[in-house]
């Protein structure tokens, strides 16, 4: 958030003190964007994968399985939909995904049911999964909940506000912004 500093005998002050400047709706996403979104995401998978491989490595191979197939899913029900997957071009540029071929046809308009169903449930598994081996180890379970936490929170609080993916559940931009006016 960008925050301005006036000046309390300056005229037009509201308050005379601080005011919050809405941020422009993020219409595009830099290559550095993706690094940062996925640097965060990396610490509670590393962590996962690690206390996984501690106790058997068929496990952490399926695993790995599964976060590749969650990806795929993801990618199929819930990105199809997105504003920066349903652009002209033929490779994802977003926060999550970047060079990526557009494997799937876009899918512009409204989540169903079904897709909403699938984009909440396939991250769920690959929270609870490494969960058993996490337990065996305190030490990795708070390094996974406490990296989770910063990297949720991170997405809301900078992400969710200034989204051009309207008909994402979780986006939170003013209804005054949605006309696409503000974007960047």
């Amino acid at each position: 958030m960008i925050w301005n500093i006036k000046h309390h005998n300056q005229k037009n002050t509201e308050e005379g003190g601080l005011y919050m400047q809405r941020p422009p709706l993020r219409e595009r996403y830099t290559f550095i964007d993706y690094l940062y979104y996925t640097t965060l995401l990396a610490v509670p998978a590393f962590t996962a994968f690690y206390a996984i491989s501690n106790y058997s490595m068929a496990w952490l191979i399926f695993y790995l399985v599964l976060c590749l197939a969650a990806g795929i899913v993801i990618l199929r029900f819930y990105c199809t939909h997105c504003p920066h997957y349903t652009r002209e071009s033929r490779t994802i540029r977003c926060m999550f995904m970047w060079g990526i071929p557009k494997f799937f046809a876009s899918r512009p308009g409204h989540l169903s049911l079904l897709d909403k169903t699938v984009a909440l449930i396939t991250p769920v598994i690959l929270v609870v999964f490494p969960l058993y081996w996490l337990l065996q180890e305190p030490g990795l379970m708070i390094i996974f909940i406490l990296s989770l936490i910063v990297f949720l929170s991170t997405v809301r609080r900078n992400e969710c506000r200034r989204c051009i993916y309207f008909d994402c559940p979780a986006n939170k931009a003013p209804e005054d912004m949605k006309s696409h006016d503000d974007a960047t």
